[in-house]
């Protein structure tokens, strides 16, 4: 089957639907539920592009199995060129969510990739492991599936001795039983972004390792329909309100929900199991097989785009103001400008300088995109900051939609235009303003791009152990010996 359409994916949610909760009912069709219909209208979206006359050549390539075109983000990168292009399709979906949605299928697929050319790091112990992994890539390359996925295990206890299987495994999702068919898991995890999928992978997270001595049983990966017995997912409150895209327009368009995976003794089939039982390889398994590096390539990638949506939108703030010219007005769009310039040169470092691993991949430079993603977590705050100070009460003076057809109509359009835009254009500007750094919406994406990479300080702990320091080290202590 060769890429999936719009109305493909959404067909696939009905016949299929996933096992999801939301304030306190069983949701029955995903795709007519207020809270994530606009989502799941925006993926669509995504799915169409890649039948668009425009760019399908940027958004597709040739499987070289089926021979239908199927979703560039699923390409084997091979020389620097096939980095190239698969940037440009990510960067394609990127823009089409103004950045504002993390979890895009790109995210898993260039993960799920890279864990597949690594197919002999899973075969190590138990060599149908490594036919798992490559078949189920295949399979999803090949059907052009949505996947969201879970890594970590929910934490009862967070004192810093505590780990997240001091808690007991009763908690900790954990295999229960094996048998003919597969394995039983129960337990729970955290947190299944984008639950409006297809199928859901559950693997180690590179930032919390299991302890030493963990048992076994804790330890696997593997992936499984999102409509699975016993799969359940519980939403969080939307932040997609109903309301039209005037009034709330990046809430109403892309909601991708945060859920609580729960496993009620699930059943997963052999064939979908990746790594059971090690301890040691599970904690390695993101390092090894270079996942986060792909995947990293996918996120910053997305951050740049999410930078050049603020700068643009807190250009159109000051203009519609007037305030462009004030000295630190200057400055703060300067900042702005710094974070864009940052992010894009340590992206383009990334990919100028990749090589060719052990697996046969090009594979973007950790350094740079480890520096990129963790630069972000302090800069996206910031560029929420600057734009409540840009906007200040025109953040707050915001009439609805519905409002510029009631009876203070006249009045709201006399005294909210500015020398620049007219009372609509203007408030129309800064609700989207208003949607990126003060709504729920806006909140969470903060509050997204603070954690969802993990923890900072267990990835600076990361990144300082793996950055090469002794060669620095020695040339200052020949210094000294001069």
């Amino acid at each position: 089957m060769p890429a999936r359409t719009g109305k493909q994916y959404i067909d696939g949610l009905r016949e299929r639907p996933p096992n999801l909760y939301m304030s306190g009912k069983k949701v029955k069709d995903a795709t007519k539920q207020p809270g994530l219909m606009g989502g799941i209208g925006t993926m669509a979206r995504l799915y169409d592009l890649q039948h668009d006359p425009k760019v399908g050549n940027e958004m597709t390539y040739r499987s070289p199995t089926s021979g239908d075109q199927v979703g560039m983000s699923f390409l084997t990168p091979k020389t620097h060129e096939d980095l190239d292009r698969r940037h440009q399709m990510m960067r394609n979906w990127a823009r089409i969510t103004c950045g504002m949605m993390g979890r895009t299928p790109d995210f898993l697929n260039v993960s799920l990739m890279s864990m597949a050319a690594a197919g002999k790091f899973f075969g190590q112990n138990r060599p149908e492991f490594e036919k798992n992994i490559q078949d189920y890539y295949e399979m999803v390359r090949e059907k052009d599936l949505v996947l969201t996925h879970t890594l970590v295990n929910i934490q009862r206890n967070r004192a810093g001795a505590a780990t997240a299987l001091d808690d007991s495994l009763d908690v900790a999702l954990s295999v229960v039983r094996e048998t003919d068919e597969g394995i039983i898991v129960n337990g729970a995890r955290v947190l299944a972004t984008l639950p409006i999928a297809d199928e859901i992978a559950v693997y180690p997270a590179r930032s919390h390792r299991l302890p030493t001595g963990a048992p076994g049983r804790t330890s696997f990966a593997f992936a499984i329909p999102c409509d699975t017995p016993g799969l359940k997912f519980q939403c969080r409150e939307a932040f997609d309100l109903q309301r039209s895209n005037f009034d709330h327009p990046l809430g109403s368009r892309f909601e991708e929900m945060d859920a609580l995976a729960f496993f009620d003794n699930v059943l997963v089939p052999w064939e979908r199991v990746f790594l059971y039982g090690d301890v040691d390889m599970c904690n390695n398994m993101s390092l090894r097989t270079h996942q986060f590096i792909h995947s990293g390539h996918q996120v910053v990638t997305k951050n740049v785009v999410k930078c050049e949506f603020v700068l643009g939108l807190a250009n159109l703030m000051v203009k519609t103001l007037g305030s462009s010219e004030l000295p630190q007005v200057h400055g703060m769009l300067a900042e702005i400008i710094e974070n864009l310039e940052i992010t894009k040169a340590l992206l383009r470092a990334a990919e100028v300088d990749a090589e060719l691993d052990e697996w046969g991949v090009m594979c973007p430079v950790d350094m740079p995109l480890m520096v990129a993603r963790q630069s972000f977590i302090k800069m996206y705050p910031r560029m929420g900051e600057i734009l409540h100070l840009l906007g200040s009460s025109s953040l707050m003076a915001l009439p609805t939609e519905e409002d510029f057809e009631g009876p203070l109509a006249d009045e709201i359009n006399k005294y909210l235009e500015t020398d620049f835009l007219p009372a609509r254009d203007r408030v129309r500007l800064f609700r989207l303003a208003w949607d990126t750094c003060c709504s729920a919406f806006g909140s969470r994406q903060i509050l997204y791009e603070r954690f969802f990479q993990g923890d900072r300080n267990r990835n600076v702990v990361l990144m300082n152990t793996r950055y090469d320091k002794e060669p620095m080290s020695q040339w200052v202590q020949e210094f000294l010996e001069q």
